[in-house]
């Protein structure tokens, strides 16, 4: 079974139908759904999330929202080794480098889920957009 730590984006993509990615988000969303794939993130998504999608949406239906997403997701551990490292990544994007610092730290993640894959240009990690990434597993 695949691995994939998942990317803010995509799960915006996801909960606010952000047209037109979210057919692909919702892809992934299903194969986590049916254990066809793993799906991680780290726990600083979920504050980003709340703050962008508080913009758009009650409080109330955020968190219903946030709950719903915890219970599919592996939620990884944003800790001070990772922030150290995100440090002096040389990352232009901190929150990129956070995440990927996170991803890696965890040593287990395939495939890192994006639709921002300049941001991870010397990623050890291999990372896919949402598009590419299902036509590896449609093939």
């Amino acid at each position: 079974m695949a691995v994939l730590f998942i990317d803010t984006d995509i799960i915006i993509d996801f909960l606010i139908d952000r047209k037109p990615h979210s057919r692909e988000a919702a892809i992934i969303f299903t194969l986590i759904e049916q254990k066809k794939i793993k799906g991680y993130v780290s726990s600083l998504t979920f504050s980003n999330l709340y703050y962008v999608l508080r913009k758009v949406e009650s409080h109330n239906k955020v968190i219903t929202k946030l709950d719903s997403i915890s219970r599919l997701l592996t939620i990884l551990k944003v800790d001070q080794q990772t922030i150290n490292n995100a440090i002096a990544s040389g990352f232009k994007d901190f929150e990129d480098s956070i995440q990927y610092n996170c991803a890696l730290d965890y040593k287990k993640i395939d495939v890192l889920i994006t639709r921002n894959t300049k941001d991870y240009k010397n990623s050890e990690i291999p990372v896919m957009t949402p598009v590419d990434y299902l036509k590896t597993v449609s093939s």
